[in-house]
């Protein structure tokens, strides 16, 4: 195989994998904020009581509800 076989393919592999590699980190990544929001119920009831407001739990679940679909819409 010559020199400039060579290269091409190590190129075409490189890209191949940071490809494969960036589909394979997203699909872990959305997975795993579906498991674990990056804040809870108890986080916001905490902010809203440190902003001086009274969490209702209509309120909170109306909040928690929005950040999730927010997440869920970027997808």
């Amino acid at each position: 195989m010559t020199t400039g076989a060579w290269i091409f393919v190590v190129v075409i592999a490189l890209l191949v994998g940071m490809v494969a590699g960036f589909f394979i980190s997203r699909k872990y990544m959305v997975k795993y904020f579906e498991e674990n929001p990056p804040i809870s119920e108890e986080m916001i009831r905490t902010m809203m009581a440190q902003m001086g407001q009274k969490p209702s739990a209509k309120r909170v679940r109306q909040i928690s509800q929005s950040m999730r679909g927010a997440t869920k819409k970027r997808k």
